[in-house]
């Protein structure tokens, strides 16, 4: 069994470039890639994976959404958003959202990898990039985009007690698929795409792809 708390930072890094191979997933599995809500070419986007180390071990950082938001609004999610003409590469697309939304400074994130990019069913092709971040930080929320972040143990995470799979509908002639939902922690419940970069990001650091 892992111990999750004893994995370094080399060793995260190793295994997030070992996983890594240029494709597309599918923000559930079993949903046609081509059944999106908004038609057209995708929209590039990057969302940021802090991890932080504290006395309980390894954590990953977690916003709620601003319940007023068009999109999205009230979930569980991790900082991110649309690329920017500017921005050179997916990394800069994170770091610059996760400053804008948390107030998380680009010098102090030791970036690791990224995973493959999940097309999720609002059309955006998002690249989950995983980096470090200090712990103890003072955030800065973006009060009309972020109502709270909060952080929650990746040993807690990674226990499959934690988690169950609901069927999700879709319009006929396609069959439901498997959505995960984690249980409630501090309150809060993650699910839907956070869910799905979680439940990938465990997969690689376990070495199990499933």
């Amino acid at each position: 069994m892992i111990d999750w708390n004893e994995l370094s930072e080399a060793e995260i890094k190793r295994r997030l470039a070992a996983a890594f191979q240029p494709g597309i997933e599918a923000e559930s599995p079993g949903i046609p890639l081509e059944l999106l809500f908004n038609p057209g070419p995708a929209r590039p986007a990057a969302v940021l994976i802090p991890l932080l180390y504290t006395t309980e071990g390894w954590h990953l950082l977690y916003t709620r959404r601003n319940s007023d938001l068009p999109e999205h609004s009230g979930q569980v999610s991790f900082p991110g958003g649309r690329s920017d003409p500017n921005d050179a590469n997916p990394e800069e697309t994170a770091l610059r959202e996760a400053y804008e939304e948390i107030g998380l400074s680009p010098a102090d994130v030791r970036l690791l990898g990224r995973m493959n990019d999940f097309l999720t069913v609002t059309n955006y092709l998002v690249t989950p990039v995983i980096g470090v971040i200090p712990w103890p930080y003072q955030l800065q929320l973006a009060d009309y985009e972020v109502s709270r972040a909060f952080t929650i143990p990746l040993s807690w995470l990674a226990d499959p007690a934690n988690q169950e799979t609901h069927l999700r509908l879709l319009p006929e002639p396609y069959n439901p698929v498997p959505v995960i939902y984690f249980h409630e922690y501090d309150g809060e419940v993650l699910w839907g795409a956070s869910a799905r970069f979680t439940g990938r990001l465990i997969e690689i650091l376990s070495e199990n792809r499933m």
